[in-house]
């Protein structure tokens, strides 16, 4: 007996041993320091520019009636006036319902880069907001207005950046693209029309800029410094709904469970169970690199992940938010629709989820595992609309090499590591065409800021507009 203890006790030192050894060896990867890269830019012409795009009204809806047209064509007009150079040096298309298509010829047609934005903007709710939110105010070095963050700030970024170089005689290694979009709000049809374009041109972008990640600070566990988040991946978008049909009638004699408890029940029941956990490559890097530089605690954690796996899931199932996101699909009941009077019973009632995909599982997969979940056979399940997981883009090589220098020179004081986009941008539709698509908003963005896309009082200070073209600046010299 005392042998067996013996051998138990000796197992058991085994394993905290490989634990600690595996926590003390798990660390930062040795990075190259770059040389300084002066960029000087003229930050007074990018406030200026910037408060006049956002005094375009350039609001997307689904309704095509509800859209403001003229607003659109006075935002495509302003850019004529604010960069000429761009106009006269490079070839300029529009492209599909409001695609706007910039071709700047390089020395070579190789490696060529796609510089993305959109200039539409989600509709506002003036009375929750402190300034007027199309008006462009600048006011305690803030400047405000809808379409700061998402995304005029990243077009204006590009455009400035080469407006500047090309006015200094800069003619690119290889050919840019600069392709906007005034319809991504919408998921709409600009972006895959270019992208059909560029395909039959022959045109295998070696790298894509689009919004995504930013500079953020406290987004990862046990780490203190700002983190540059670059998306390598996706995951996909499916609306589900649930319906039943046939279950009306007078709310005075209702039966023991209306079409309305039914679904309620539905959704607990789908709630209860979440998908389970992937680990996607995405989310592999993003803990090998963060997980690295945070606190000895969680290095044990994210060096043991074979161990301990299963404990940070039961903490992201949890908690939620944007980690939990990053490991499994998620499933949010969204919409409910039942009788238009009080006292009628439905004969139909509906809910609606929506859903984001995990990589590697498809809308299909996605909405059998829902139909699994539910033991009511009278519930009709089917898919609004939806689309798969984009690819995953690789994080070696030309593209990634030159996008993180120019993040490292910009923000010096950031880790850069990848992560998985949770929400969808038209950078999805580029993975047909190149295996070198990044979602970087070049942005620090706080917490608040981040509330703010979508959200009233959208806003942004002045030295962070200035920032953003001299990250454009540093890449556009570095392709």
């Amino acid at each position: 007996m005392a042998y067996l203890w013996l051998a138990l006790l000796a197992l058991v030192a085994a394993f905290f041993a490989v634990i600690l050894i595996r926590a003390f060896r798990f660390k930062p990867r040795a990075v190259t320091a770059l040389a300084p890269d002066e960029a000087v830019v003229d930050e007074k012409k990018a406030v200026d520019d910037l408060a006049e795009m956002i005094r375009c009204k350039t609001v997307s809806y689904y309704d095509d009636e509800k859209i403001d047209k003229a607003e659109f064509k006075k935002f495509r007009a302003l850019l004529k006036k604010l960069y000429p150079t761009v106009f006269r040096k490079a070839e300029y298309e529009e492209i599909g319902p409001s695609g706007l298509l910039f071709t700047l010829k390089g020395k070579s047609a190789e490696h060529p880069s796609v510089f993305m934005a959109h200039y539409d903007v989600v509709p506002v709710n003036e009375e929750g907001w402190s300034k007027p939110a199309f008006e462009g105010i600048i006011e305690d070095g803030v400047l405000w207005g809808r379409g700061t963050l998402d995304t005029k700030c990243t077009l204006l970024g590009v455009l400035e950046a080469a407006e500047q170089l090309l006015q200094q005689g800069f003619i690119p290694e290889h050919d840019m693209y600069f392709a906007f979009a005034g319809d991504e709000e919408v998921a709409g049809k600009s972006q895959p029309v270019i992208v059909e374009t560029l395909c039959m041109r022959g045109v295998k972008p070696a790298i894509v800029v689009d919004e995504g990640g930013a500079v953020v600070e406290g987004i990862f566990p046990g780490v203190s410094q700002p983190c540059a988040l670059v998306g390598i991946a996706e995951k996909g978008l499916m609306d589900a709904q649930f319906v039943i049909e046939g279950a009306g009638g007078h709310a005075s004699a209702p039966p023991p469970h209306t079409g309305l408890g039914r679904l309620a029940r539905a959704v607990t029941q789908i709630e209860n169970k979440p998908f389970p956990r992937k680990l996607t490559k995405p989310v592999a890097e993003m803990f090998g690199t963060l997980g690295r530089r945070s606190s000895f605690l969680y290095r044990v954690i994210f060096a043991n992940l074979w161990c301990f796996l299963p404990v940070l899931d039961a903490l992201c199932k949890k908690t939620g938010g944007e980690l939990n996101a990053m490991m499994r699909t998620t499933c949010a009941f969204t919409m409910a629709e039942g009788s238009k009077a009080s006292n009628v019973l439905p004969p139909r009632a509906r809910m609606v989820a929506n859903l984001r995909v995990i990589n590697g599982t498809t809308c299909e997969e996605t909405l059998a595992a829902l139909k699994y979940r539910l033991d009511d056979k009278g519930i009709q399940t089917s898919i609004v609309q939806g689309m798969d997981p984009s690819k995953v883009s690789e994080t070696t090589g030309y593209g990634w090499e030159k996008l993180t220098g120019a993040i490292a020179q910009t923000w010096p004081e950031a880790l850069v590591s990848p992560y998985l986009m949770v929400a969808c941008s038209d950078s999805r539709h580029y993975c047909a065409i190149s295996d070198y698509v990044y979602r970087f908003s070049a942005m620090a963005l706080s917490k608040e800021e981040r509330g703010c896309i979508h959200g009233h009082n959208e806003r942004i200070p002045l030295e962070k507009i200035a920032r953003t073209v001299q990250f454009y600046v540093r890449l556009m010299r570095s392709l």
